[in-house]
């Protein structure tokens, strides 16, 4: 017979016993989660006292203040202090991190230590940071900010006069648009991209899946931003933007988040006020800045369409971009879905070879489950596919130009040359078609429609607020009153009202400590706990699906409003044209397409081993559709072990796209001028077709096509016949630089 707790009033039945328990548990766990609101409130205030504040978890040292520019912005540069036992490789290409001025402070990209610039770091390279004050600079616009970060990467280059390639940047959730853009006007300043979850296609998504697309709509377009913005007094509370973040998910926003501190109170309290630190940390923008950033991107789509232009006339052209573009999204990501962050690609390109033609590289994956903000500080993200990529961005950046998607294997006890694969998985970079992005589904032109005649009331709204009502509301909104509608924010009212000032919260601190040195949790099998648990999944439940029934209501009232032809015809959207043509390429453009194309025919028959080898390697190479990071280690050291002149890594991916595009132009005639480009050293042809022979095993077993055209080689460089060494001669060592 199990024995019964004893209380003051004698033995209990179980039931009681575990009543007892339970209320003697939730009444502390209330205690303490005011406690964790209490500091949450102080923390926000000590936050947002900071001159600037962030939550980077290094380091930092400024290099460059955008507030002395002859265009001033409220960014700055700075360099991250590696922490003790990471060594920096100072030969190797620097990482700059831009953060999202989305509503929030910056720091999201160094929040942990497996994070973007941890994983960069841990690769050996020096790692910079772009970050930003809470108040812009007077007049400053988006265009301004862009000219800014070119000045930064200017410094970044120059202070890396020795590092094999131009820095690598990554631009997380909005700054991802912001570096495309500059990207397209400075090319020459960039490395390889890496966007991270970065919405640059506004229109794109699937019906039932991505509501925040028909906000804008629904809102009857841009005039109510304008609107906050001359009622904030030519400023925007970046609060309103986390506040549509909220909006998103009530369930986490209403009850989850709170409720999982509550439960879990003796060990979540730290991680959540981790968080909350920077999710509290509001900013603001300038009118200017906000009102470009809804009518030229998320209402107006004008981006990838190439219909932006700046100050001085220049288009924003996303295919003048020469860096490889790494693109990273989720299928669980609800603000910046796959289709909207690999739409441009469908609305610039009609297929690969046009991709190639203007000799961009495009590599992207899809996460299946992580969501938004699990893309910038998720540590099994940053120790996978940042990790990853940080260890292989020079490797990526020698790929010939495409279409790829970068896919992960977990290394085993059968992985072939394991050596040649940094850390616990192994990257590949496959062959992809449009098909594939069109797979993920999309508009129908009907829907693309809709967006366009959303675009057309907005425009048609915005100019009626200008003319007959803004002056009045900016005649009406006075310094005071901006001031306290900032103040009495609902966002900043959750965190102001926990605050430590009020003699109820000095008490919750006094008893917190009491508490802590009585705490009694629950057993977990406790059916109260249990009970708890079944009414939180409950109310999750109902706001959940509340949300879906708002999303659809929504979805549908767009769709209905904007599909109506009366609509579409009365602000003048054609239903028989396509709202959204890809643009054509330039004469211009086309001029020099076919001069290039001219020049690499003359020069098939030029060149000497170097040549040889990297043409032999891509000819073999292609039938298998994709290059495995061992393969592309290889090559690394195939080049570091190169007796000829040192190329820089530049050079060789120069190297690399001719011969590629060589090949594509006429593959007969490239293999047909090998013989006469080969030396007649027999020695140094063996050496050279040894190293392919190794690199195309570093991924597996050679057969079928690529043996067929390994054979070939062979007789090409006068070796049919020769006895093949069995196995790899790979062996641990250092990497070549």
């Amino acid at each position: 017979m199990t024995e019964q707790p004893a209380t003051p009033g004698g033995a209990l039945p179980d039931v009681f016993a575990s009543a007892f328990e339970y209320l003697v548990d939730t009444g502390q766990r209330s205690v303490l989660f005011l406690d964790v609101m209490r500091r949450r409130g102080e923390q926000y205030r000590e936050h947002l006292a900071e001159t600037v504040p962030h939550v980077l978890n290094y380091t930092v040292e400024l290099v460059a203040d955008g507030r002395n520019l002859k265009r001033p912005v409220n960014y700055g540069l700075v360099r991250v202090t590696p922490p003790a036992g990471v060594e920096i490789d100072p030969r190797r290409r620097p990482f700059v991190v831009i953060d999202p001025r989305a509503g929030h402070g910056p720091g999201i990209g160094g929040f942990k230590a497996d994070s973007e610039i941890g994983v960069a770091m841990k690769a050996g390279h020096p790692c910079y940071f772009v970050g930003f004050m809470p108040d812009p600079m007077p007049g400053q616009t988006i265009e301004d900010i862009a000219r800014a970060e070119g000045t930064f990467l200017e410094k970044v280059i120059a202070l890396h006069p020795d590092a094999d390639g131009k820095p690598c940047v990554i631009g997380n959730c909005q700054a991802g648009w912001a570096i495309m853009i500059l990207a397209s006007l400075r090319p020459e300043l960039f490395g390889p991209i890496i966007v991270a979850g970065s919405p640059l296609s506004y229109w794109a998504g699937v019906r039932g899946k991505n509501p925040m697309r028909y906000s804008g709509g629904l809102l009857g377009g841009s005039w109510l931003t304008a609107l906050t913005s001359d009622l904030g007094g030519g400023r925007f509370d970046g609060a309103w933007l986390v506040q549509n973040f909220e909006n998103m998910n009530p369930s986490n926003t209403l009850w989850t988040k709170q409720y999982n501190v509550y439960s879990k109170v003796d060990t979540e309290a730290d991680r959540y006020l981790e968080f909350e630190r920077w999710w509290g940390g509001h900013v603001n923008l300038n009118a200017e800045e906000i009102q470009f950033i809804v009518d030229e991107l998320f209402i107006g789509n004008n981006l990838a369409a190439g219909r932006i232009k700046t100050s001085d006339g220049e288009v924003v052209d996303l295919r003048k971009i020469r860096s490889p573009i790494v693109v990273f999204c989720s299928k669980g990501d609800n603000i910046t879905p796959p289709q909207q962050a690999l739409g441009w690609i469908l609305d610039l390109y009609k297929d690969v070879d046009e991709i190639r033609y203007y000799g961009q590289t495009i590599v992207y994956t899809v996460h299946e489950t992580v969501g938004h903000l699990g893309i910038f500080v998720s540590g099994g993200v940053a120790k996978k596919e940042h990790a990853e990529f940080s260890s292989n961005i020079d490797l990526i950046d020698v790929l010939p130009p495409g279409l790829y998607e970068a896919t992960f294997e977990a290394k085993s006890d059968d992985t072939q040359n394991p050596d040649l694969a940094h850390g616990k998985w192994i990257m590949r970079c496959e062959q992809r078609t449009l098909d594939d992005l069109r797979a993920l589904g999309g508009n129908s032109p009907e829907d693309e429609r809709r967006f366009a005649t959303a675009k057309k009331v907005s425009e048609i709204n915005l100019s009626n607020y200008r003319t007959f009502v803004q002056p009045w509301v900016r005649a009406m909104a006075v310094p005071q009153a901006a001031e306290w509608m900032r103040k009495l924010h609902p966002l900043r009212v959750s965190y102001e009202v926990f605050g430590n000032e009020g003699p109820l919260m000095k008490s919750v601190a006094t008893e917190a400590e009491t508490v802590r040195e009585h705490r009694k949790p629950a057993a977990r099998s406790n059916p109260f706990l249990e009970a708890q648990e079944t009414v939180s999944r409950s109310i999750v439940d109902a706001l959940d699906k509340w949300r879906d029934a708002q999303e659809s209501l929504s979805e549908s009232m767009f769709l209905a409003i904007y599909g109506s032809p009366a609509l579409q015809a009365a602000v003048g959207v054609d239903p028989n044209a396509n709202p959204s043509p890809r643009p054509e390429m330039t004469a211009e453009h086309r001029k020099l397409l076919e001069a290039r194309i001219a020049e690499l025919k003359s020069n098939i028959p030029v060149g000497g081993i170097r040549e040889c080898g990297i043409r032999a390697l891509l000819y073999v190479g292609m039938t298998r559709g994709m290059v495995d990071e061992r393969s592309l280690e290889a090559l690394r050291r195939m080049r570091g072990e190169d007796t000829g002149a040192r190329i820089t890594l530049s050079q060789f991916k120069m190297l690399v796209r001719e011969q590629f595009f060589m090949l594509l132009l006429d593959q007969e005639a490239c293999l047909a001028a090998i013989p006469k480009m080969l030396p007649p050293d027999m020695d140094a042809r063996r050496a050279v077709f040894t190293a392919i022979r190794e690199v195309l095993s570093a991924a597996g077993d050679i057969s079928g096509e690529t043996r067929r055209r390994l054979d070939r080689i062979a007789q090409l460089f006068g070796l049919e016949g020769e006895p093949e060494e069995s196995g790899s001669s790979f062996r641990p060592q250092a990497k070549a630089s």
